[in-house]
């Protein structure tokens, strides 16, 4: 498990919107709006107040796999379809680039939408999220 900090800035039930300061991966990546800082939600057990430093835990194997999902999965899904829009032009006799283009395009917009529904599932999912381990 990856330990990071952060403020906590807002609190409901179990859970803390904890306001981290990017490191040097974050800033690299540039996904996320804004330079500064990122805003997360966290289970919240210890029962930490708004305006505390709090240690949160991050799963590893979550941040991996979300990682591969976001970033690697598209482009894999981009190249299958090219290959079967090539496939599919030979069978209807179409013209090769054209089938090769929709089918990347088409592949790429399905993968968009189980990224969106896996981030949903994850988001939903209490085991994938940040923990807060301690008071600082």
């Amino acid at each position: 498990m990856k330990t990071e900090q952060g403020l906590v800035i807002e609190v409901s039930d179990n859970v803390a919107k904890i306001k981290v300061g990017r490191h040097n991966d974050c800033k690299n990546c540039g996904a996320c709006p804004g330079n500064d800082s990122i805003v997360i939600t966290a289970t919240n057990k210890i029962g930490a107040k708004p305006g505390q430093r709090v240690a949160f835990e991050v799963k590893e194997s979550n941040f991996l796999m979300a990682t591969f999902v976001v970033f690697v999965l598209p482009i894999i899904a981009l190249f299958i379809g090219v290959l079967l829009g090539g496939v599919v032009s030979k069978y209807i006799g179409s013209n090769i680039r054209i089938s090769q283009i929709i089918g990347g395009i088409i592949m790429f917009v399905l993968s968009l939408i189980f990224v969106k529904s896996f981030d949903k599932t994850a988001s939903a999912n209490n085991k994938s999220q940040p923990v807060i381990v301690r008071i600082l």
